[in-house]
């Protein structure tokens, strides 16, 4: 009798995922610890203790947050048949990660989102707090890339090969312009001990 293959979900940064609620985020980057594997997320979804799912229905169980720093939670994975490639993926197809870093005033960097796929523009300034009815976010970067509404809960920025961080916030939409806000990356993965990879 042969055995017939199961399906592995994609589980590639920039992949939608789902909570109780109707909670809705994004896979931000896959990392490492040693031998265990995690997944960086955000917003709704930076909860202790939160259980998050691959499909709305909330049947196919993905991981469980376990820590959370400023906005940006570490989820551990616990279904052993879930790949952890350690790039993003998008329409265009995947991008390899491989470092990551402060984000630098200037330089080029994309987002990768479920809703409006790769959008690119520039980081605009650094450590920027924006208010929100919830309270106001500390220590975020700007960028003139555009945003919509859905896609900024953990949407991955990066450059190249480098993770520089994961969607907050933003304003306006992606026909008339906009901003979007992210938390940089490279201090969360100091405080959980894990890395890109």
């Amino acid at each position: 009798m042969t055995a017939i293959p199961i399906a592995v979900p994609n589980t590639e940064g920039g992949q939608p995922i789902f909570a109780s609620g109707g909670r809705r985020c994004t896979i931000g980057f896959n990392v490492r610890k040693d031998d265990s594997y995690y997944f960086l997320t955000s917003g709704g979804c930076a909860e202790p203790g939160l259980k998050l799912f691959l499909d709305p229905g909330l049947n196919i169980e993905l991981g469980t947050v376990v820590s959370v720093s400023n906005t940006i939670g570490l989820a551990r994975y616990v279904n052993p048949q879930v790949e952890r490639p350690g790039s993003i993926r998008g329409a265009d197809g995947s991008h390899d990660i491989t470092a990551a870093r402060s984000p630098k005033v200037g330089e080029n960097l994309c987002r990768l989102s479920p809703l409006t796929g790769v959008q690119c523009g520039t980081v605009t300034a650094v450590n920027v707090s924006v208010n929100h009815p919830e309270g106001t976010i500390t220590g975020l970067t700007r960028t003139s890339i555009c945003a919509v509404p859905g896609d900024r809960q953990g949407a991955p920025f990066f450059t190249g090969t480098i993770a520089l961080g994961l969607g907050a916030t933003g304003s306006g939409n992606c026909s008339s312009g906009g901003t979007s806000y992210f938390q940089p990356v490279d201090k969360a993965l100091s405080a959980f001990g894990v890395d890109v990879y």
